[in-house]
């Protein structure tokens, strides 16, 4: 399980070290894709392979299930952790998602997501007020 919250620097490479907490957890491959919020997500194997899962029960015959099935699949990277406990971050993810070298490192349950910095402070910004609202209506 994922969780806690970490800020990194991307090297000149574009890789981030994955905390160290999270890194026995993830194992040795990974998978990132296209998140939601402006986020990357990053899912461990056998997570990943839930996630497809459920993509792929989704109805066929619907529109909004074939976009979501092509736009998150079509983005999906497989990543491999080095000796050094880092990933190498996808320069086309990251043009994408507008994320500097700051970057927030978040757990979220089943898989990491990664922030620019900046962008993850302006989400807290507008969502941590209504948090107590939001929970209380799950």
């Amino acid at each position: 399980m994922f969780f806690g919250s970490y800020s990194h620097t991307l090297d000149n490479k574009g890789r981030l070290v994955i905390p160290s907490k999270m890194r026995n957890e993830a194992g040795g491959r990974l998978y990132i894709l296209k998140g939601y919020e402006g986020s990357l997500s990053v899912y461990k194997e056998s997570d990943f392979q839930k996630l497809t899962e459920a993509l792929e029960n989704l109805p066929f015959n619907q529109k909004d299930s074939r976009d979501v099935q092509r736009i998150a699949l079509a983005s999906v990277v497989e990543l491999e952790v080095d000796a050094q406990g880092r990933i190498q971050l996808p320069t086309k993810l990251l043009s994408e998602f507008k994320i500097s070298r700051s970057v927030i490192v978040v757990g979220v349950i089943n898989h990491i997501e990664i922030w620019d910095a900046e962008a993850w402070y302006n989400y807290l910004k507008q969502n941590e007020k209504d948090y107590e609202a939001k929970a209380e209506k799950l």
